[in-house]
């Protein structure tokens, strides 16, 4: 959808992505040819129109009506297209395209008359027949070229495992237009030399597009590292017999190659690396003024003997004011032994690390805004982006031990989680003053004073978000996949959705979309003949829409 946005035109468009955007993608030249550009009154033979789908990688079907499907029923073909949420509708009369229409792939129903409309790629990897037909010919070419320093070396095993595996995905190229992995072969079709920088996602926005780096600081570093790591990985594939050479060109992009497609770019942290403050060559602007006047926290250092002790304490006072406690360690071991001691203190506890799953880290966080636990023990992960409006005390052991998770960074960025609460506060433990410890602290005071500054001057009373139990679970639905089957609602699961306690704090929105869910598993069933399992949806949806009327009601 990011592609096919970008190629519309529109100059209106926001795109939001992982360092994934730096990996090679197709090339934009070909997948704008690739475009089916329809108008209601056009000419065209609808054979011609099917072929023109077959090789813009959309598969024909007759039940499975999904995206990158379509359909044709008579003098009418329906489209699913890859990138949208609804469906195109197209009649002909003769070879002459009647009418254009978008309607609801779910129900049928038409959202809007169109006088054209484009239809993109299903695929970014698309090409033309021949390009393929060269670049099959080419991978031909450098597969016996590869077999033949195989067996030279006698790696017999390797020299089968690869020409199996060429050999098959060329066939499929051959007949379908495309097969598993066809990334790797993506230096063919490009027509690229070796060695190359791929075609990736930044290639497919205009000229003067603007850049926004959240989080710089990090971001920066795992965007140099991305072409290493790849690097590594394939050699291996390749060395095996897992892949050709070619696909070590199916790359993400080095640095220098990264910068050379970005223009204008805003790099955006609260603590910004020395490349950061290099490349805006000392022009920073500040945004440290809150809307709601939150100031950022009071630090205070505290000695390391007797820290747990003094922790403890300071645990027991938060939770009673109904605040909750972060605290960060230094080992993931360190994590889960104080874990274990405070919940024998029958403090309600969890830590988290790299060793947690990562939807299990979202129930985490969303069970300490909660207020299911009180303590939050952590090592890393504790850092950037976390918004816990909640947290009112953060906790920094072995504050002086100096290092990555000790830097002026960390610890700047560790001290800001609190930053959310109005009654907020800082505790570092060390038996001295580090450099890192000293300008974290520093910096942290000088905002500080320009916020209480700012407060003092315009009357403002510093005020804390306060979310709704409701707000809270909406925000972070994503872990409630944890708790359920990979297939929520399907219609062999006896299970009654109207039954489950997290129902009750659902929003409207989510209760329709529950409703429509249920509808729509009811009307499957009945076309199945399954009438008991039709009945028992039915009943499930009717309770839902009450829990609805309820909840608009309130």
């Amino acid at each position: 959808s990011a592609t096919s946005a970008l190629l519309s035109g529109r100059r209106d468009i926001i795109v939001v992505s992982s360092v994934s955007c730096i990996y090679g993608i197709g090339n934009p030249d070909d997948f704008v040819n690739n475009v089916i550009r329809l108008k209601s009154g056009d000419v065209i033979p609808r054979n011609k129109l099917l072929w023109s789908f077959v090789e813009g990688l959309y598969s024909r079907t007759e039940a499975d009506f999904s995206r990158g499907n379509f359909r044709v029923k008579g003098d009418t073909v329906d489209i699913f297209p890859a990138y949208a949420d609804y469906a195109v509708r197209i009649i002909f009369w003769d070879d002459n395209i009647e009418s254009i229409e978008s309607f609801n792939p779910n129900d049928g129903l038409t959202i809007e008359k169109l006088d054209q409309i484009n239809i993109y790629p299903a695929n970014i990897f698309v090409t033309s027949r021949e390009k393929m037909k060269d670049s099959i010919q080419e991978i031909q070419s450098d597969l016996m070229k590869q077999v033949e320093y195989f067996n030279e070396n006698d790696k017999k095993l390797e020299a089968r495992r690869l020409e199996d595996r060429v050999t098959y995905d060329m066939e499929m190229m051959r007949e379908l237009g495309y097969c598993s992995g066809i990334e790797n072969y993506s230096r063919y079709f490009d027509g690229r030399a070796t060695g190359s920088r791929p075609f990736c996602l930044l290639d497919y926005f205009p000229d003067d597009f603007i850049m926004v780096i959240d989080e710089s600081h990090v971001t920066v570093s795992q965007i140099r590292a991305m072409y290493g790591g790849d690097r590594s990985r394939k050699q291996t594939l390749v060395e095996y017999g897992f892949r050709l050479p070619s696909a070590m060109d199916n790359r993400p992009l080095k640095f220098d190659e990264f910068e050379s497609l970005t223009g204008q770019t805003i790099y955006v942290s609260a603590t910004p690396a020395d490349f950061e403050l290099q490349k805006s060559e000392g022009v920073v602007v500040e945004q440290l003024i809150r809307p709601t006047g939150l100031v950022d926290p009071p630090i205070e250092i505290r000695p390391s003997l007797n820290q747990v002790d003094d922790l403890l304490d300071e645990i027991d006072r938060n939770i009673k004011s109904g605040g909750r406690t972060l605290v960060t360690t230094l080992t993931k071991r360190m994590a889960e032994e104080l874990s274990k001691y405070l919940a024998r203190l029958d403090v309600k506890c969890r830590y988290i690390h790299s060793d947690v799953d990562t939807i299990e880290r979202v129930e985490i966080l969303r069970d300490l805004r909660l207020g299911i636990f009180d303590v939050l023990i952590g090592v890393n992960l504790l850092r950037e982006g976390l918004d816990l409006p909640e947290v009112s005390l953060v906790a920094i052991l072995d504050a002086d031990k100096e290092g990555f998770l000790r830097s002026e960074r960390s610890l700047t960025q560790t001290a800001g989680r609190a930053a959310r609460n109005i009654n907020s506060k800082v505790i570092m433990y060390a038996d001295k003053i580090t450099d890192s410890m000293r300008r974290a602290i520093d910096e942290t005071d000088r905002r500080r004073i320009k916020q209480l500054a700012y407060n003092a001057e315009n009357n403002i009373t510093p005020r804390q978000i306060v979310k709704s139990t409701m707000s809270i679970i909406g925000q972070t639905a994503v872990a409630d996949s944890a708790n359920r089957p990979a297939k929520a609602y399907i219609e062999n699961e006896n299970v009654s959705l109207a039954a489950d306690p997290v129902v009750q704090y659902m929003s409207a929105a989510q209760l329709e979309k529950a409703i429509s869910q249920a509808r729509k598993s009811m009307e499957k069933a009945a076309k199945e003949l399954d009438f008991i399992e039709a009945a028992r949806l039915r009943d499930e949806m009717f309770s839902l829409e009450e829990l609805l009327k309820k909840a608009t009601n309130k």
